[in-house]
């Protein structure tokens, strides 16, 4: 009985498990044994009849069954006398499905059927039971909703793992995490208690720890929009590092090993002389370890991979034995490096070629003619305005648990059906539904390597592998999975980590001319000219990972 009831599905368990009991104690046949007055030489058996073949459903019938009981027991049946499937009848659970043997009305449960939707249906009717009116009678203040469920950016949920290996996952595979270091700019309202706690997931006793330990506090208390501040965090999303500056050259770095530590703070002045390092390599099988091989570090891997690929495709476009230099500035600081950052790259290649110069004016890469590598990149992924109902925020509650849940998306507030549109061109990575978290969303990887991430929608307009374009309606937003009303969660990721799609820095779509163009390639020519004199930098990337191809993989 147990073995059976261990096979079923949970919500059948609950249900058939009175049902089961009572079968078992009213359908099964008890054999009493009784031993005579001369001593147990001869052995006669009591048996009662089987109460379970009973049609009565009143509600005596636990009554019934110990009177009918009394009365069979005070007959001997010898054992010569009983047939053998009277000896021994446990088929109760036919007998509790027979039409004439069932204890109530009560239908019987298909025991090879399972409802996997049912508990995540269940939760989320009962999410709205609260409000008791339709979307249509709802105003625009009252309309709107939010997730219930954590997100993460898991590639075995949200991503599509069938496909071939791309760039991105060989980096997550075949690489530790390392923290790197992010840019926040400071927007009109913004307060460091209220960036602190959505944007670094801080809490309120770290946020007065820090205030505290920072010598001068007009540094955190008193922001000027534009100014910007550098942060690392874990790969939880924790806080390990903030610098902030006073001014151009000094400021503070508070920092700290792991979530569990305290913060210290260290003053901080920035080198005068930055230094420049020229790496110089050649692909052999994967292009992340041929460069590494060079002796870059891993964060300037990753800034070359994400520079390049924006004109690049590493799966196709790479060969084995294509060439490539990159110079690196790096401020040095008491003899370490600090804030490196790429000032020009080249590459040579069987089927591309690609040269790109860093512009000091906008701090954004342009070919040597004056030509942007980003696309234009919309802030909303719709037409109108809609009302924010829950922000981007590291240390949100949890509208469900009331516990600390770090919510990585923006969600809107709208009108189930409203237009999705894409905010740039791309490719269309992840097309699905799950049920008790995300519902129908869709994921898309842009040309300029960031991602985008739409959640709850009621329609999906685009499949996996399909190009988009600016602007392209590609769902209509709802209120599926994990949602507590009408609503569009929007995510935007740069290098994997989702960020304030509100705040994020989107690049623009721009090319230089007139005096800016002349500026640029002048402040360009002595980057360009330090490429191209490699002579005496070796080639030291020699990594045979796959003498076949040089595609990633």
């Amino acid at each position: 009985m147990l073995r059976i009831l261990h096979s079923l599905p949970r919500t059948h368990k609950l249900i058939l498990l009175p049902v089961a009991t009572m079968v078992t104690v009213l359908g099964a046949h008890k054999i009493v044994t009784v031993i005579d007055d001369n001593g147990g030489n001869s052995a006669t058996h009591q048996i009662t009849q089987d109460i379970g073949d009973s049609n009565s459903s009143s509600p005596s019938l636990a009554g019934n069954a110990l009177d009918t009981l009394e009365t069979v027991t005070t007959r001997d049946i010898p054992l010569s006398e009983l047939k053998a499937q009277e000896i021994v009848d446990v088929d109760f659970i036919d007998k509790a499905h027979a039409a004439d043997n069932t204890v109530s009305d009560a239908p019987a449960f298909d025991t090879q059927s399972s409802h996997p939707y049912l508990a995540a249906e269940a939760l989320h009717t009962a999410m709205q039971l609260p409000g008791l009116l339709s979307e249509d009678e709802l105003d625009d203040d009252s309309l709107g909703g939010t997730s219930y469920e954590d997100f993460s950016i898991d590639p075995t949920e949200l991503h599509d793992e069938d496909g071939p290996p791309d760039l991105e996952r060989e980096i997550a595979t075949q690489q530790e995490f390392v923290p790197e270091w992010e840019t926040y700019t400071v927007q009109k309202g913004d307060t460091f208690a209220v960036t602190a706690e959505r944007t670094l997931g801080l809490g309120y006793s770290d946020v007065m720890h820090i205030l505290d330990s920072v010598p001068d506090k007009n540094a955190l208390t008193r922001w000027r929009v534009g100014r910007t501040f550098d942060y690392k965090l874990s790969q939880n999303g924790d806080l390990l590092a903030l610098r902030v500056m006073k001014n151009a050259r000094e400021g503070y770095v508070i920092e700290r090993d792991s979530p569990q530590d305290d913060f210290d703070v260290a003053n901080v002045i920035k080198a005068t002389e930055p230094s420049q390092r020229l790496f110089t390599g050649t692909v052999n099988g994967s292009f992340t370890l041929s460069a590494e091989s060079t002796g870059l570090s891993r964060s300037e891997v990753a800034q070359l991979t994400s520079l390049l690929s924006k004109k690049l495709d590493f799966r196709r476009n790479t060969r084995a034995g294509d060439h490539f230099q990159v110079l690196v500035e790096s401020d040095m600081l008491e003899g370490e490096s600090l804030d490196s950052r790429i000032l020009a790259a080249q590459y040579q290649g069987e089927r591309m070629d690609l040269t790109v110069v860093r512009n000091s004016a906008d701090d954004q890469f342009y070919t040597p003619d004056g030509q942007g590598l980003d696309p234009a990149f919309d802030r909303y992924p719709f037409d109108g305005h809609y009302r924010i109902s829950s922000p981007f925020n590291l240390r949100r509650t949890h509208p469900i648990t009331g516990r600390i849940s770090p919510h990585r998306g923006t969600d809107f507030a709208m009108r189930t059906g409203t237009a999705v549109d894409s905010p740039a061109a791309g490719r269309v990575v992840k097309s699905a539904y799950q049920a008790n978290g995300a519902g129908n969303y869709l994921v898309i990887r842009h040309d300029n390597g960031y991602k985008t991430r739409y959640m709850h929608l009621s329609k999906r307009f685009v499949s996996e592998g399909d190009r988009v374009e600016m602007g392209q309606e590609i769902a209509l937003s709802g209120n599926t999975g994990g949602s507590t009303g009408p609503h569009l969660h929007y995510e935007v990721m740069v290098n994997n980590r989702s960020v304030d799609a509100m705040r994020v820095k989107l690049p623009e779509n721009q090319s230089l001319e007139g005096k800016k163009l002349a500026a640029f390639q002048k402040e360009s020519k002595p980057l360009l000219a330090k490429l191209e004199s490699d002579s005496d930098t070796p080639a030291i990337a020699s990594v045979h990972l796959d003498e076949k191809s040089g595609d990633e993989g």
